[in-house]
């Protein structure tokens, strides 16, 4: 039995708690908050009977031996959270983003590794049925290799409270989930990005709402991100709509369940080449999928002695990096190198 002890018991606890109680021999015996009451309550929601609760992690800590914490806090209290439960022995799942900053980001995954200790993010978007389908597609030669890669990011969500007061809104709290998703799908790392963040009439948030990026990554590989939080109808999916080139084919995405690609053929039509469906492969069962859950899946395999998991945040790093260098470039307007 693996004991673990989640921090952070506010609206996105509920997600971590129904996953973690699907993993055989993972229990939770400890909740931490701010508030206890709102630790208290998810307790009583979730029949977690005997979970202690407190205020703060320290505070528990001194009175358990957890081998794993579960961090779910707001991301300027993930560093000191972290730092704590590895420096205490623990192995850590942190919900995104890695860290608040860049520095935050090395400083944790420093710590890990001077400990010994596993530490992990829920990112959990490279975890969709379509991310792994397309990513064996690719290293299949199918299409020839990727030249470029295109997504659309169009959604209006009316959040309410602290996102439409945050700076960077699209960039900082939710593009680093399509920029992982480009990374899971091509095997490469970006290299330099230049961006252009506004703010739409009409917008509801306060800074950073609409955002469009380009970046070079490896092999000469070009991917272009455009985004909005606050483009009513004709939503894309959370995942992005995609298209990517390569040097015999193409393949697009819309996100949700249609997948499809075709290539160059020898006969031509007027001044094209006749193109030929080719089929994109249904999901493979060694394909580890899941979203939230396979993540801590992989996770808790880590820690019983299993490979290290996909997303261990010294590779996060790599996607961090990624969101840090675009708002650097929005706030410059020149091109900057990727500085993970």
């Amino acid at each position: 039995m693996v004991d673990a002890v989640l921090v952070g018991c506010g609206a996105m606890s509920r997600a971590w708690l129904e996953a973690a109680r699907q993993i055989e021999g993972l229990k939770i015996v400890g909740l931490v908050d701010l508030e206890p009451e709102r630790a208290r309550a998810r307790s009583e929601e979730f029949a977690l009977d005997g979970a202690e609760i407190a205020a703060s992690l320290e505070e528990l800590l001194a009175r358990r031996r957890p081998q794993v914490v579960l961090d779910v806090v707001v991301p300027a209290a993930r560093a000191g959270v972290v730092l704590s439960a590895l420096a205490h022995g623990c192995h850590v799942l942190s919900e995104k983003p890695l860290a608040a900053s860049l520095e935050e980001a090395h400083a944790i995954v420093s710590a890990a590794r001077s400990q010994g200790r596993i530490h992990a993010v829920v990112q959990n978007r490279r975890y969709h049925e379509g991310v792994r389908r397309i990513r064996r597609f690719l290293d299949s030669g199918a299409i020839g290799k990727p030249t470029s890669l295109h997504c659309d990011f169009f959604l209006a969500p009316h959040f309410g409270g602290f996102r439409e007061e945050m700076d960077h809104v699209l960039l900082l709290d939710m593009a680093i989930h399509t920029f992982d998703a480009a990374r899971a799908m091509t095997g490469l790392d970006a290299k330099r990005v230049y961006c252009r963040e506004w703010e739409a009439t009409g917008s509801w948030y306060r800074q950073g709402s609409s955002a469009t990026a380009i970046f070079d990554m490896e092999a000469g590989v070009v991917f272009t991100y455009r985004g909005s939080w606050c483009a009513e109808g004709l939503r894309t999916s959370w995942e992005a709509s995609w298209r990517i080139v390569g040097t015999h084919g193409s393949l697009v995405w819309d996100g949700f369940d249609v997948l499809a690609a075709e290539t160059a053929g020898d006969e031509r039509e007027g001044i094209f080449l006749r193109p030929s469906p080719v089929e994109v492969p249904a999901q493979d069962p060694c394909d580890r999928t899941g979203g939230h859950l396979g993540v801590m899946r992989d996770f808790m395999a880590a820690v019983r002695g299993g490979p290290p998991p996909e997303t261990a945040g010294s590779d996060n790093l790599k996607s961090l990096a990624m969101v840090f260098g675009a708002i650097r470039s929005a706030e410059t307007g020149f091109a900057v190198d990727i500085e993970s």
